[in-house]
C-alpha cells in the first residue's frame, strides 16, 4: 500500500500556513481500532492516527469533540490541526503531546478539570453530529428527555446490534425488561452536561509537568455521571480523582446504582466489538439493574 506521508504533510503545511517536511514517521502503541504514527520535522511534531479510508467522518467526528472539549476548559485537549484521505486511507492530525507520569495533585486535578467540562451544558441531549464510540456508530439525535436518549440512543441501540451479532435469548428478554424500567432507574433531573463520552483510563493521561490531558473522546451532552461511572468501570482513576471531583460537584442519590446501567453501554459495546466474553458480565449487570426495581 502507498504511504500517504508526503500528502498528509502537505495538507498539514497548508493548514498551518507553515513549512512541514517531516522525517519518517515513528509508529506509536495503544491503539486496537486505528492506527498511530508521530510525524516531525525539526521544529513541530504531530500525532496521526489512520484507518481505511471509509472512516474519515469517524475522525472529522473526534476533531470536531476535541474542539468542543477545548472549548469547555477544564483539562487539556490536543488540538486537532488537519485531516483528509490519502493513499486509501482516512487519517486526522493532532497536536503531539508528550505525556509522562501524573505529579503531586494530578488526580486531584483531573478530578476539578473534570467536574469543570461538565459545567458546559447545553438545551438538549445528544449532540449536532452522530460519532462514535470505539467503532460502532454512535447515534446522537437530540431528544430533551433523558430517558428517551438513553433507551433509544445508548441501551437499545446496543442490544439490538448484540441480536443481530447473534446475541439473543435471555440477554435479549432481561435488556426488554431493563428498557422498560428505566423510567424507575432514572430517576433524577440531570443538567445536561458535555460528556468525553469515552472516558475510560486509557483516554486519560500527563504532561511531563502533571497537567492532566484527555483525548479520543465520543462527544455528546448527557447525564455526568456516565463519564464518571465509566472511570470506575476498568480502573485507573485514583481515590483522588473522585474525591476532588465530588467535592467540586457532589453526585447526587441513587450513582451507585445508575452507574451500572451507563457503564452496562460500555460492556455491551465491548460484546459487539470483541466477542461473547463480556456476555456473562453484561448479563450479571442488567440482572443486577432488574433487582434493584424489583
Amino acid at each position: 500500500m502507498q504511504e500517504p506521508w508526503n500528502a498528509i504533510a502537505r495538507t498539514i503545511a497548508q493548514t498551518t500556513g507553515r513549512p512541514f517536511t517531516p522525517a519518517p514517521p515513528k509508529a506509536l502503541g495503544g491503539g486496537c481500532i486505528n492506527r498511530a504514527v508521530r510525524l516531525a520535522d525539526d521544529t513541530r511534531a504531530f500525532f496521526v492516527k489512520l484507518n481505511s479510508a471509509d472512516r474519515l467522518a469517524m475522525f472529522e467526528a473526534e476533531a470536531a469533540g476535541l474542539r468542543a472539549l477545548a472549548e469547555a476548559g477544564g483539562l487539556r485537549v490536543p488540538e486537532p490541526v488537519a485531516s483528509g484521505t490519502a493513499a486509501g486511507q482516512a487519517w486526522l492530525a493532532m497536536e503531539y503531546l508528550p505525556l509522562g507520569r501524573p505529579r503531586g495533585d494530578s488526580a486531584e486535578r483531573a478530578g476539578r478539570g473534570l467536574a469543570q467540562l461538565h459545567r458546559r451544558t447545553g438545551e438538549a441531549f445528544g449532540w449536532w453530529r452522530d460519532n462514535t464510540i470505539g467503532s460502532t456508530p454512535q447515534t446522537n439525535t437530540p431528544d430533551a428527555d433523558w430517558v428517551t436518549f438513553w433507551r433509544e440512543r445508548r441501551l437499545g441501540y446496543q442490544l439490538a446490534l448484540a441480536a443481530r451479532n447473534g446475541y439473543r435469548g435471555r440477554l435479549q428478554a432481561a435488556g426488554e425488561r431493563l428498557m422498560e424500567a428505566l423510567p424507575r432507574l432514572l430517576d433524577h433531573d440531570p443538567p445536561v452536561s458535555l460528556l468525553h463520552g469515552d472516558l475510560w483510563g486509557g483516554n486519560l493521561g500527563y504532561l511531563h509537568d502533571g497537567t492532566p490531558v484527555i483525548y479520543d473522546p465520543a462527544v455528546y451532552f448527557g447525564d455526568r455521571e456516565a463519564d464518571l461511572a465509566m472511570t470506575e468501570l476498568f480502573g485507573g482513576f485514583p481515590g483522588d480523582f473522585h474525591a476532588a471531583y465530588r467535592e467540586a460537584w457532589p453526585l447526587a442519590s441513587g450513582y451507585e446504582v445508575r452507574k451500572i446501567l451507563y457503564n452496562l453501554y460500555h460492556i455491551l459495546n465491548h460484546l459487539n466489538l470483541f466477542g461473547g466474553g463480556y456476555l456473562g458480565q453484561a448479563q450479571g449487570m442488567i440482572d443486577r439493574l432488574l433487582a434493584e426495581v424489583g
